[in-house]
This record gives C-alpha cells, sequence and structure tokens, in this order.
C-alpha cells in the first residue's frame, strides 16, 4: 500500500464510522443526529485550518445549515471549483454509503488540498436535507444554496457532487442500469462514474480526463438526457436549474448498492480499498483543474 493510501484508508473508515455508525440516522426528523453531523464536519474543517461558513435556515422549526469552507486561489480566485456531498440521510437508514461515503471523500480532499497553491478557488459544501421529502424542493439544501450562490453572481465553472461513491463489485452482474445502458456499459461494479448533462458535457471531460492522468481507477462516463432515472439524483440538480454546469460522481447507486435506502447501510458494508483510491483520484484530478482550469 502506498504512503498516501496508509494515511487516507483508516480517516476515511473513521468519518465513515462515526456519520453512520457513532450517529446513524441523520435528518430533520432525527435533528439531535442532524445537528451532531454538522459539528463533526464543522470541526474537521477547523481543525484543517478553513474557515467554515454557515448558510442556515429554517425547516418545520428545525435550524438545518449548508457548511462551507474555501481554499482561496490565487490569479483567478473570482473562479471557482466547488465540490460537494450531502450529509443528511434518508429516513430510517444509518446512510453509511449515502452519503458518509461522499462526505468521507470531501473531508480528505479538502484536508488534502492544504498542500496545493490553485489558480482558482476551491469551495468545499456539505449540503443539507438532500434526501425525501425535500429532494427537488426549495427546501433541498443544495437548492437554497444554488439559488444564493446565482443570486451574487458567483462564477462557479464546474460543481461536482460526491454521491454514494464506496460500493465495488467485480463480481459478473453486479452492475445493472436504466434501459439501453447496458448495452454500451460493463456488468460489474468495479468502476467509478461520472454523469452529466448534454450543457455540462465539455466540464465533465476535462474532469475525467483529469482523473484518468492520475489514477489507473476503472472510471465510465456519461452526458445524457436529465429525464433519465438516475441522472439527475443528487445535489448537481440544483445547480443545472440555476445554469451552473455541474456532474455527479458515483458508484450509481441503486444500479449496484444492495443496501440503497436501507437499514442496512451501515459501515462495514463499503468497500474501503477501493473507496481510498477513488478519493486519492479525484484529489489529484480537482488539484489539476484548480492548478489550470476547468476550460
Amino acid at each position: 500500500m502506498q504512503a498516501d493510501e496508509a494515511l487516507t484508508r483508516p480517516r476515511l473508515r473513521k468519518h465513515v464510522e462515526r456519520l453512520a455508525g457513532d450517529i446513524g440516522e441523520r435528518n430533520v426528523f432525527v435533528p439531535h443526529a442532524l445537528q451532531r453531523a454538522s459539528r463533526y464536519i464543522e470541526n474537521e474543517w477547523r481543525e484543517q485550518h478553513y474557515g467554515v461558513e454557515r448558510l442556515e435556515y429554517d425547516v418545520s422549526g428545525i435550524r438545518c445549515a449548508n457548511l462551507i469552507a474555501t481554499c482561496e486561489g490565487s490569479t483567478r480566485q473570482t473562479e471557482i471549483l466547488l465540490l460537494g456531498a450531502h450529509y443528511d440521510s434518508v429516513m430510517g437508514s444509518p446512510g453509511a454509503n449515502d452519503n458518509a461515503s461522499g462526505i468521507a471523500a470531501l473531508l480528505e480532499i479538502s484536508r488534502l488540498f492544504q498542500v496545493v497553491a490553485p489558480v482558482l478557488s476551491i469551495r468545499f459544501v456539505a449540503f443539507v436535507n438532500e434526501e425525501p421529502p425535500f429532494f427537488q424542493t426549495g427546501r433541498q439544501g443544495s437548492m437554497v444554496y444554488a439559488q444564493a450562490v446565482r443570486r451574487r453572481g458567483d462564477d462557479i465553472r464546474l460543481m461536482a457532487s460526491l454521491e454514494t461513491i464506496g460500493c465495488y463489485s467485480d463480481k459478473p452482474g453486479s452492475q445493472v442500469y436504466p434501459p439501453l445502458f447496458s448495452m454500451f456499459y460493463p456488468d460489474r461494479g468495479n468502476f467509478l462514474g461520472m454523469v452529466s448533462d448534454f450543457r455540462s458535457m465539455g466540464a465533465l471531460r476535462r474532469l475525467a480526463a483529469a482523473f484518468r492522468s492520475n489514477s489507473d481507477f476503472p472510471l465510465q462516463t456519461t452526458s445524457t438526457f436529465r429525464f433519465i432515472p438516475g441522472v439527475s439524483w443528487s445535489d448537481h440538480r440544483s445547480f443545472w436549474c440555476q445554469n451552473y454546469r455541474a456532474v455527479m460522481v458515483t458508484d450509481t447507486a441503486p444500479y449496484r448498492y444492495p443496501h440503497y435506502h436501507a437499514t442496512s447501510d451501515t459501515p462495514d458494508k463499503l468497500a474501503y480499498p477501493e473507496l481510498t483510491r477513488v478519493t486519492l483520484g479525484l484529489f489529484a484530478a480537482f488539484a489539476e483543474l484548480a492548478r489550470e482550469g476547468v476550460g
């Protein structure tokens, strides 16, 4: 195991076990757990020496917060590469893969960015209220945030949503798809997926090229119609609605993971060696974009 993997793997596991094991189900219907998760993320970023901004709003009398940490760019600091993941879990699930895996990767990528001197600004956002009944409503955390940044005119060159990225399998038949996709993609769930709409195709290709140049982990990509089931099922959709380019980075969630939105979505179900390789590959890809631009 390489040094970076040896350091990163236990940290990823720690984040997942803290969020999905110690804290467990976390949403506005279990508000104390949601607040514990928020404090955990904020404390991690403060330990990494980031200032943390909170974009707060109320849902049914519960104070909710999107959390934001920023690594300022140098010569093009008004241009923003935004990396996000949601920290709530669906009702009834501890949410290890969905989406403690995404938050764990976000926290480790932000830690690794401490040694990067980016040209663009990198903004890390932990979103609240991605899961039903808030998904695709004005109370979804990423929708609240995307509307706010559009109003103030933030120049977000690319938003990447880290969504359910901890399940991998070499078993034949472990991967399924929406209709017709199986004709073009493998039947083994051993790859990372990157998904966008047609408008974000160029940014997706740039990110995919950066990932492939920095990692040998298998990657599959698609730019397609938003209405295809699964394509818009995360926080990137909120940024599409505000005319920003955005992609979802995913293990394909319900098309692969048998514990999706279930009580059995526990920390022991994740493939930590693969999650580690994915996290390090994503960091290297995002660092390349931060130094060279999205295009």
